[in-house]
């Protein structure tokens, strides 16, 4: 059969066959070659092989091969410390006049509201000063009254300090058993877990937070505000309650 009478698939299979011979005996060959030369050569040869190899994986990891990735890890140490750094940097104390005066509650400072809310306790007076942390003072005025937690506004033209701005979290959100983090009269931190979370508020095993105090989760967020009731917390679904009510 003349070769040119070969239609386009037989030359493929033609072409196909010839390459595999071609492949075999080329195989064969340098098997043979390198059993008879010397042992330097075999050596110097399977060097370039295996030198080869391991820079094709290095350039392209084969599929299924894991490969190692960096994690960086924060420790619970480093979260709550970071959540009471936030919450004392929004405690804040509430007089009637001047800094000098007696300090009548404590407070919580809301940036994103610019507002302060403690608990609703009596004696607050309608005109207030409050005392941040980096030790400035700024007038502020009852805002929002309510049967447990009480909100303080500022004026506009306040300049009011930087302090980190927290999330409200609703107790439906809230478990048994997760951490509770809050501040003591003297500015201790405090740490503790939910008891149970009810109609009368959020109920913990802490002690010795002063009223309007907040309490904070591990990251940061407010989960309520201590009552006069030792270990009781107003949810912060009050705070939002109030915020959103209509101004006096």
């Amino acid at each position: 059969m003349n070769i040119e009478d070969l239609s386009k698939t037989q030359l493929l299979l033609l072409t196909i066959l010839v390459n595999f011979i071609t492949a075999i005996a080329t195989a064969v060959m340098t098997v043979s070659l390198l059993d008879q030369a010397p042992p330097t050569v075999t050596q110097t040869v399977n060097r370039i092989v295996e030198r080869t190899v391991e820079q094709a994986t290095q350039a392209a990891p084969l599929p299924g091969i894991v490969t190692k990735e960096t994690t960086v890890v924060i420790k619970n140490e480093d979260l709550l410390s970071a959540a009471i750094g936030a919450d004392a940097a929004r405690t804040v104390l509430i007089r009637k006049g001047a800094t000098s005066t007696p300090v009548l509650a404590v407070g919580t400072f809301l940036p994103k509201s610019r507002a302060v809310v403690t608990a609703t306790v009596a004696g607050l007076p309608k005109e207030a000063t409050i005392s941040f942390p980096d030790g400035t003072s700024v007038e502020a005025s009852l805002s929002k009254p309510g049967a447990t937690l009480t909100v303080y506004g500022f004026s506009d033209t306040e300049v009011l300090p930087n302090a980190p701005v927290p999330d409200l979290i609703a107790a439906a959100d809230l478990k048994q058993g997760q951490t509770l983090i809050s501040l003591t009269r003297d500015n201790s931190a405090i740490t503790g877990i939910i008891s149970k979370v009810d109609a009368e508020g959020i109920h913990s095993n802490v002690t010795g937070v002063p009223a309007g105090a907040a309490a904070v989760n591990i990251s940061g967020d407010i989960i309520g505000i201590a009552t006069s009731v030792p270990g009781l917390f107003a949810p912060a679904d009050k705070i939002s309650i109030l915020l959103t009510s209509e101004d006096l």
